[in-house]
């Protein structure tokens, strides 16, 4: 399904780091000084522009429909990021949720449009303001027994998953529903994930979906038999498990809860290698994980030639005939965290269904895992 036919009631999962390429987490885009000077040279009417929302309407999808109405072609960072300053601009505190017939005010929006040459300064330096490049903490040593990661179980303030991480947060609530996280080392797991994604300069929410994606959200025990666990380390020379230190031994890391391979996470990006200089967009940390040679295409529509057969979501037009693209991994990606998040995951039946999903593509010879 393409992110701009969600269903009902349902939006695009917005969360991507600031000032990136490719969409951005926890970003308000929409309010600050930041826009004043686009606001004001566009002269806004008195009598702002009223949408009211239908049945299927995304954020991401109205914005597309303004622009071109405008005749104007949005690269997917600015769909998605006038997407988020559309929800700031109506009081929507859950993106991922509109509700039908919910008049819309339109006229910034049209504003920003309007004074497209200067959007993205605008939007970057309003994202940098809201939030400012998180700064680094100690790195974490590399650790492969049990008893070496619990003993580096930080000792953090204990504060609760608050809205400032929604997808994270629904991920975490529903990992416990699952069973991949003990309820009780739940928010050990979400002040790990704070800790990696500040010292990497990620969206906590973008690490979300990534998981989502990779291993039905945080299951510590997801396999396909060559690769394993939450982000899916992958067998094999100078690959995943390896360069986390279980190379001998791969599977091993499927004894490890969420919260002890969130320590081979932390190792995997330090060796992997993440920019650093800015924030790290939803595309960048998803091909570091699945192809990272991949990484050396920078153009956002240009094919990306990954190997295999991946997700559906993955590729452009959920078509596995055409290619995978940066843009295309972002939609995907947010897409495929809709979907799996707004699931009835309590549900009896729901959970034998993905049981079966997750045995078949673990057994499906066909699915090729390069990383």
């Amino acid at each position: 399904m393409k992110i701009d036919n969600a269903i009902q009631n349902t939006s695009f999962t917005p969360s991507v780091p600031a000032t990136t390429s490719e969409g951005s987490q926890a970003s308000s885009p929409a309010s600050g000084a930041d826009f004043a000077n686009v606001l004001e040279k566009t002269k806004l009417t008195e009598q702002p522009a009223i949408r009211t929302t239908k049945s299927g309407d995304t954020l991401i999808g109205i914005v597309r429909d303004e622009a071109k109405a405008k005749g104007i072609n949005l690269s997917g960072s600015q769909e998605y990021r006038l997407a988020m300053s559309l929800a700031t601009h109506n009081g929507i505190s859950n993106p991922n949720q509109i509700a039908t017939g919910r008049a819309l005010q339109m006229d910034k929006l049209g504003a920003l449009l309007e004074d497209l040459p200067n959007l993205n300064t605008a939007l970057a330096q309003n994202n940098t303001k809201t939030n400012p490049a998180p700064s680094s903490v100690p790195a974490a040593q590399a650790l492969q027994t049990n008893k070496n990661i619990q003993a580096q179980r930080p000792n953090v303030a204990r504060t609760p998953a608050v809205s400032q991480h929604p997808v994270l947060a629904q991920t975490l609530d529903r990992a416990v529903a699952r069973g991949f996280i003990p309820g009780n080392e739940k928010q050990d797991v979400f002040n790990k994930i704070l800790q990696v994604a500040n010292k990497h300069k990620f969206s906590p929410d973008d690490f979300a979906r990534l998981t989502l994606m990779e291993s039905d959200g945080m299951n510590p025990q997801a396999t396909n038999q060559r690769c394993h666990g939450i982000i899916q380390f992958c067998d094999g020379p100078a690959r995943g498990a390896a360069g986390v230190g279980f190379g001998e031994k791969p599977k091993a890391i499927l004894g490890l809860s969420v919260y002890q391979q969130l320590h081979l996470v932390d190792t995997y990006f330090e060796n992997v290698g993440l920019p650093k200089a800015g924030a790290v967009p939803l595309d960048e940390l998803y091909l570091a994980v699945l192809q990272p040679a991949a990484r050396n295409e920078t153009r956002s529509e240009a094919p990306l030639g990954i190997p295999g057969k991946q997700a559906l979501k993955l590729y452009e037009g959920n078509d596995s005939q055409s290619p995978i693209t940066r843009n295309s991994i972002v939609q995907g990606l947010m897409q495929n965290a809709v979907d799996r998040l707004n699931t009835n995951n309590n549900s009896p039946r729901n959970r034998i269904q993905s049981q079966k999903t997750a045995e078949y593509e673990a057994n499906d010879p066909s699915r090729v895992w390069k990383r």
